[in-house]
C-alpha cells in the first residue's frame, strides 16, 4: 500500500499511529506529499485523490482511501491484535465522540493558522474571535474528561486527541495551553512514553510552506 505522508500532518499522523500500534508500518510505502491550502493542488496527489488532501492511503488493486478516519478504521480491520475502534457499541461511540471531537478541533487550529498566515490587516478579526472561542471551550472539555481519558483502552479518541495537541504545540506553541488545563496536560504528558507517540512526533522537514512568527497573529493564552 501507498500512504501520501508528511511529517508535519496531525492527521497524517493519526495514521502514523495506528500503523504503529497494528505493526502495519512495514505494509505501507510512505510518500512525501507536500500540500498547503493556500497553495496550488499537488498534481501528484490529484490522480489519487481529487480533493488533493492528505492522509489518502492507496490499495495495492488502486483503490485510493481519503480522510484519516476513513484509513484508520480501514488499518484497524487487517490485524488480529486489540482494536482501536471497538466492536462493543458503548465503547465504540466513546471512541468515535472524542476522534470527532479532537478532529472537529484540529480543523479549527489549521483553519486559525491559515488565517494567521494571511498579511498583517486583512486578518479577520470575527472569525479569529470565533476560533478562540472555540478551542477554549473544547479544551476546558477535554480537561474535564481527561480521567476518563487515561482510563478506557487506547483507541482512536485518544489517538486524535494526541494530534490535536501535538499540533497545538507545533504551530500554537506560545499559548500556555498546560498552565489553563493542568487535568489534560498531566494525561498528555503520561501518554508521551508510549512508543506509537514517540516514534510519530510532528517533525518539521521544511518541505512544507514557512509557518509565521507567533507576533504575525491574534495571541492564545489560557493562563
Amino acid at each position: 500500500m501507498k500512504l501520501h505522508w508528511s511529517p508535519r500532518s496531525p492527521f497524517v499522523r493519526k495514521v502514523m499511529i495506528v500503523l504503529h500500534e497494528t505493526g502495519l508500518l512495514d505494509r505501507v510505502e510512505c510518500v512525501r506529499t507536500v500540500v498547503a491550502m493556500a497553495g496550488p493542488p499537488n498534481p501528484d496527489l490529484l490522480p489519487d485523490n481529487p480533493i488533493g488532501k492528505i492522509p489518502t492511503l492507496v490499495l495495492d488493486d488502486g483503490t485510493a482511501l481519503p480522510d484519516s478516519r476513513v484509513v484508520c478504521e480501514y488499518l484497524d480491520g487487517l490485524h488480529d491484535g486489540p482494536r482501536l475502534f471497538p466492536a462493543e457499541t458503548e465503547a465504540r461511540f466513546r471512541q468515535l465522540r472524542w476522534q470527532a471531537f479532537a478532529d472537529g478541533l484540529t480543523d479549527v487550529l489549521l483553519l486559525w493558522r491559515n488565517e494567521r498566515i494571511r498579511p498583517e490587516g486583512t486578518q479577520y478579526k470575527k472569525l479569529t474571535d470565533a476560533f478562540d472561542t472555540k478551542v477554549r471551550h473544547a479544551f476546558a472539555m477535554f480537561d474535564k474528561e481527561a480521567g476518563a481519558l487515561a482510563s478506557e483502552p487506547f483507541g482512536i479518541g485518544q489517538i486524535a486527541l494526541i494530534c490535536t495537541l501535538g499540533q497545538m504545540d507545533f504551530r500554537f506553541g506560545e499559548s500556555r495551553w498546560r498552565e489553563g488545563n493542568p487535568n489534560l496536560a498531566r494525561w498528555y504528558e503520561g501518554i508521551q512514553t508510549r512508543p506509537s507517540v514517540q516514534a510519530t512526533a510532528i517533525n518539521d522537514d521544511g518541505k512544507g510552506p514557512p509557518d509565521v512568527p507567533w507576533a504575525a497573529g491574534p495571541a492564545l493564552v489560557f493562563a
